[in-house]
């Protein structure tokens, strides 16, 4: 994916201001910044929850900039939220189906095998008849991202699929993001858990106010002067 001068204004409040980066194919990219920084605005812009003001965001090769949610889902962006929502009064196995069929695109029949082999990577194959609303936090966060994946996603936007976790539950997220990563699938993560982004990612672009910061290796962002002065400095404010 390619993003190319990305604007996002909300009435006065520059969202995201000039924004340019890209995604190589099978990497997993984190995201971090400061509360407010924009971070999930720019989910929402590469998901066509909103458009740009300006700015061009190219997907496979095409321009994606004006395409509906709906279509981008199909042409292959999946992507995970902050707080989950699965169908509390359906089974873990259903909540898959349901982004399967109405995302993937496939008949239930097809879609049988790809699920069991879903929850198998996300550690629920022995949950999957039980009721979604039934889950503790951390499965529910590995039912999120299964709900993703069921949609068979090229591209996958993890956002702040830890948050609320402990350190080892963490941890075993990690392990799950990374054989998701090996099966060919490109992500991009944001996290606030830097723990996360050092461990879990193979490059590291920061934003502030909506704009490009610094991008690279993990550690060398996270100790380059610039991040300590506007990440970690905003957060101590």
């Amino acid at each position: 994916m390619i993003v190319k001068n990305l604007y996002r204004n909300f009435g006065r409040v520059a969202a995201v201001f000039n924004l340019s980066f890209e995604v190589n194919e099978g990497e997993i990219l984190g995201m971090i910044g400061p509360n407010g920084a924009g971070k999930t605005t720019v989910f929402n812009l590469l998901t066509g929850v909103f458009k740009p003001d300006e700015g061009v965001i190219i997907f496979k090769g095409k321009d994606i900039t004006h395409q509906s949610p709906a279509k981008r889902c199909r042409e292959g962006i999946g992507r995970t939220y902050q707080i989950p929502s699965p169908f509390n009064k359906m089974t873990v196995f259903e909540n898959l189906l349901v982004g399967a069929v109405h995302g993937g695109g496939l008949n239930e029949k097809q879609a049988r095998d790809e699920i069991n082999d879903i929850l198998e990577l996300i550690g629920l194959y022995p949950m999957k008849n039980r009721l979604a609303g039934e889950l503790p936090l951390l499965n529910r966060k590995r039912l999120e991202l299964g709900r993703a994946l069921a949609t068979k996603p090229q591209l996958l936007l993890l956002d702040e699929v830890a948050g609320g976790l402990t350190e080892g539950e963490a941890k075993q997220l990690i392990e799950i993001v990374r054989k998701t990563s090996e099966r060919g699938i490109t992500i991009v993560w944001i996290e606030h858990l830097l723990m996360m982004m050092s461990e879990g990612v193979d490059r590291l672009l920061v934003i502030s106010e909506g704009s490009w910061l610094k991008c690279g290796d993990p550690k060398e962002v996270m100790n380059s002067a610039e991040v300590l002065n506007s990440y970690l400095g905003a957060e101590e404010r």
